[in-house]
This record gives structure tokens, sequence and C-alpha cells, in this order.
């Protein structure tokens, strides 16, 4: 049940920034603007990800310490 909500939410954010990004296309040459911080973001996000799965230090408290 909550890993079909994470998938509706995901699909859900994905049109959501999809129409985010059509309409900052749209408004040409202001959106660009908005764009490069949209793309900025993500650039960031994906910097986070990265460090969080390649971090066995991380992984080791998660498995082995009491919450």
């Amino acid at each position: 049940m909550e890993k079909l909500a994470y998938v509706l939410l995901g699909i859900v954010a994905g049109f959501w920034l999809l129409g985010l990004l059509f309409g900052l296309i749209a408004a040409f040459p202001i959106g660009l603007i908005g764009l490069l911080g949209v793309i900025g973001i993500g650039l960031l996000l994906i910097k986070v990800f990265k460090e969080r799965l390649g971090n066995s230090e991380d992984d080791h408290y998660d498995r082995n310490v009491d919450q």
C-alpha cells in the first residue's frame, strides 16, 4: 500500500515537472531563468542521492543503530 502511494506520488510529481518545464519553455526568453534554476536544483538532488547511496557509513548506522 505504501509503495503504491509512492508510485502515484512519483507519477504526479513527474507530470508536474513536465508541465513546469513546458511552461518555462513557452515563456521564452524569461522562462530560461526558471529553467536554469530547475536544472540546477535537479543536478544538486542527483549529487545528494549519489552521495547517500555510495556512503557505507550511513548504511552501517541504518542497519545497526536503534531509532
